[in-house]
């Protein structure tokens, strides 16, 4: 068969223009393809709601790649397991009730596992801001390039509609704190109504945490993962990860009672 580089790059450009355009309007835009973004899109998915996640890096997994300080393995409590089991990834008992699973296996298990249930993932698209309507309501996402991002560019950036916004961007909740910098006088429901960053290490404290602090935080607009701890001002884990596939869980969970 004839390779012509030019039939290459329709193919490329075919599959995806038209991938992109049927996701110009989705059920839930999730930024962040953690832990807990992956989870939350695998599960909307499965229910049948039209999900996409935009990961700024050409990376998926977030911090499980490098396990516990570049020892490729991670750490799960049994009240997590059937989330990694369901998604094909083997666990081993390294402690009453805890488990230890490749990371690599892992993330790429779990990912995996999230576009066969028929979620989308971009990425290098990085979501920059969101779009509002009424009431400040939460009604889509604004993204760009990271690679553009990281030039220096002044690049323009494209939006999409969604129903509802899921905020995994981890650590640094960067969806939540560009909604309460650009919406002068908005409130969140945390003790002082701003993103209250994080707390140092509490390994026990910050996934008990986890999943109370899983929630819809602005009218479109939920928060899961390291989002969640962060912007309600809790402890950091370490390479445990239960909480965080618990937290992405919940998201979705949440996400389709809001869709309902």
């Amino acid at each position: 068969m004839a390779l012509e580089e030019t039939a290459i790059t329709a193919c490329i450009t075919r599959a995806f223009c038209e991938d992109f355009l049927a996701d110009l309007r989705l059920d839930v835009a999730i930024a962040g393809a953690g832990p807990s973004g992956i989870t939350a899109a695998r599960y909307l998915a499965q229910a049948g709601a039209r999900t996409a996640i935009f990961e700024r890096n050409l990376h998926v997994g977030g911090g499980m790649w490098g396990g516990g300080m570049l020892f490729p393995r991670i750490v799960v409590q049994e009240e997590a397991r059937t989330i990694l089991e369901e998604a094909g990834v083997r666990l081993q008992e390294s402690e009453p009730g805890l488990y230890v699973a490749d990371s690599v296996e892992t993330v790429s298990c779990c990912a995996a596992a999230a576009l066969r249930a028929g979620a989308r993932i971009w990425v290098g698209m990085g979501v920059e801001d969101l779009v509002l309507r009424e009431d400040n309501r939460v009604c889509g996402v604004v993204l760009n390039w990271m690679a553009v991002e990281r030039a220096g560019l002044h690049v323009d950036p494209m939006a999409l509609h969604s129903r509802l916004v899921i905020d995994a961007t981890g650590h640094d909740a960067e969806v939540c704190r560009t909604l309460t910098r650009k919406v002068r006088g908005l409130r969140l429901p945390t003790q002082d109504g701003s993103v209250m960053g994080e707390k140092p290490m509490w390994a026990e404290m910050g996934e008990g945490a986890l999943v109370e602090n899983t929630r819809e935080v602005h009218p479109g607009l939920i928060v899961a993962g390291m989002t969640a701890n962060a912007v309600f001002g809790s402890y950091r884990m370490g390479a445990v990860f239960g909480g965080m596939l618990l937290s992405g869980k919940k998201a979705a969970e949440l996400a389709l009672e809001l869709l309902a």
